[in-house]
């Protein structure tokens, strides 16, 4: 992958340490649930305080407030900040292109570059949150350590595997603008049980992101100079972080009823239907009989 012919994002900030504190009484729930938690949370667009959460039957995390972290400009020194801003640049020129088609105008995300750890509009997270997307501010959070996280420890290596990333978190924010997120949020405090399992709405809400994350992929293919090998590392990185994959290596055994995010088939199927088509229609996760 090759991110030179990308354009650069002007929607990227980087904020200073923070102070990461628990709220609330503490979330009490057993070790394999707090690893799946934060394994899950890792890449999947979701705090794993959230996650936790539900595991405990608190319902979503309590928010918090933005407090005293140090904003400023981004250290293009550093290689990993540039190419986030140029991935998110490409996010933001292939869902402008899209939502015109559309009819409607593209309200591209903010994206902080945190260390260590982060208060944001969804609550506080630390570095080992992994990425993600709090619709309270429309802010996509990541700690570009990650990365080598994704690499060492998961075995997905590689720049469009990082970027697939970045592209997922993005997918949140284009259900949010959509409203989708909305329907999902009313639909779930209907009905909570469709919430969970195989089928469930949380499942069908993150393999669209996954989707969304493949169109991108399909738009800047040329400009970034995508090869056979890119694409078969976004697969890996799919396939690592499936419900199925996490719960094996975790507990050695799967539970598809307790999925919350899919399966590895269900993650590179989605990612793959995106890539291949770039159409956004081909995404409706929600319609799909067996997604």
């Amino acid at each position: 992958m090759d991110v030179n012919n990308l354009p650069e994002s002007t929607n990227v900030s980087e904020v200073g340490r923070g102070s990461y504190a628990p709220r609330g009484g503490g979330i009490r729930v057993g070790a394999v649930g707090t690893i799946l938690a934060v394994v899950v949370g890792l890449f999947l667009g979701v705090n794993p305080l959230q996650i936790l959460g539900l595991l405990s039957g608190m319902g979503s995390f309590s928010p918090g407030t933005q407090t005293s972290n140090t904003s400023g400009a981004v250290n293009t020194k550093d290689p990993n900040n540039v190419f986030v801003k140029r991935v998110l640049g490409s996010t933001e020129q292939t869902w402008s292109g899209i939502f015109k088609q559309l009819g409607r105008t593209y309200q591209a995300p903010q994206l902080v570059l945190f260390h260590g750890s982060v208060d944001s509009a969804c609550g506080q997270a630390s570095a080992s949150s992994g990425p993600f997307y709090c619709s309270g501010d429309e802010h996509v959070y990541l700690d570009t350590s990650f990365f080598a996280e994704l690499s060492q420890r998961f075995g997905a290596s590689g720049d469009f595997a990082n970027a697939y990333v970045i592209a997922h978190e993005v997918g949140h924010h284009v259900q949010n603008q959509l409203g989708i997120s909305n329907q999902v949020m009313q639909a779930a405090q209907s009905n909570p049980g469709a919430m969970k399992g195989e089928n469930g709405l949380s499942v069908r809400q993150e393999l669209q992101a996954d989707c969304f994350a493949g169109i991108w992929g399909n738009t800047a293919q040329e400009a970034a100079r995508l090869t056979q090998k890119d694409l078969q590392d976004a697969l890996r990185a799919a396939q690592t972080i499936g419900d199925d994959t996490i719960q094996k290596q975790s507990r050695g055994y799967v539970t598809p009823e307790s999925f919350s995010h899919g399966s590895s088939q269900q993650r590179m199927k989605w990612f793959t239907i995106g890539f291949k088509t770039g159409d956004i229609n081909q995404c409706d996760t929600f319609s799909a009989r067996n997604p």
